[in-house]
């Protein structure tokens, strides 16, 4: 899926969240998308998965406008929050169903259901309540359910701070490198610099709801005449950027 986010805006109370971001993602990519507290990030994604509406400006997959009420783009894509939500009494194989009921996708392999719950660690919780686990295995429920449905556009905000276990991080980078492989995207934020200079294709960013960089990762930040990302981001909070 290729995506087009055209001036997209948004602001909060008066306080500008995201202002006039512009960006073009080609598809079979990983993106990371950083920046300091409050600098856009969950805002970006939130509007990437038509939970949030932009004051101004357009998001486009694939050429065509999308909107929270386009389902067929929805269901194309799937939004995992830090906090996943998820209905308390449901356990992990139902919360599973019902992700493949809403993307219409056929009945899922159970084996192959089993092998994600079992890399995940959690194969032994699966008739747990949803509300009785702790988050990271609630994370890992939620991330189950993505590789179950396998859309086309993963979001995920902060999977390297979702209290998930060593294992269960590195299975999903494990996934998330084959689901590119497939032609898949996915886009994540976080805040761990190490993992997104080597984790991701692609890096963006944020900075007071701007777009301050955006490039391959390893190449932006010598263009910018620094030695690392995090020498990046420390002159962009030197500058005091404001919109």
């Amino acid at each position: 899926m290729k995506i087009r986010i055209d001036g997209v805006s948004k602001t909060f109370a008066g306080i500008w969240a995201l202002e006039e971001v512009t960006l073009e993602l080609e598809p079979a990519q990983i993106v990371g998308v950083l920046g300091a507290n409050g600098a856009g990030k969950t805002t970006l994604l939130n509007c990437l998965a038509g939970i949030v509406v932009p004051n101004r400006g357009t998001l486009y997959y694939d050429g065509e406008p999308f909107h929270r009420g386009r389902m067929d783009f929805r269901r194309r894509l799937m939004f995992l929050p830090d906090f996943p939500m998820a209905f308390a009494r449901m356990n992990v194989l139902q919360h599973i169903a019902m992700c493949v009921r809403l993307y219409e996708r056929p009945e899922p392999d159970t084996e192959r259901v089993a092998a994600i719950l079992d890399h995940l660690g959690i194969l032994v919780y699966a008739g747990m309540p949803l509300g009785s686990m702790s988050r990271g295995q609630l994370y890992k429920a939620g991330l189950a359910a993505l590789l179950v449905v396998d859309p086309e556009l993963w979001i995920l905000d902060e999977p390297f701070a979702s209290g998930m276990d060593p294992m269960g991080i590195a299975y999903f980078k494990q996934q998330a490198k084959s689901a590119t492989q497939q032609g898949r995207t996915v886009i994540y934020t976080t805040q761990i610099l190490e993992i997104a200079e080597k984790f991701s294709d692609r890096i963006c960013v944020l900075d007071h709801g701007g777009l301050r960089m955006n490039g391959k990762a390893g190449e932006m930040w010598d263009a910018a005449g620094k030695g690392s990302l995090e020498d990046v981001l420390a002159g962009l909070r030197g500058s005091d950027h404001k919109p």
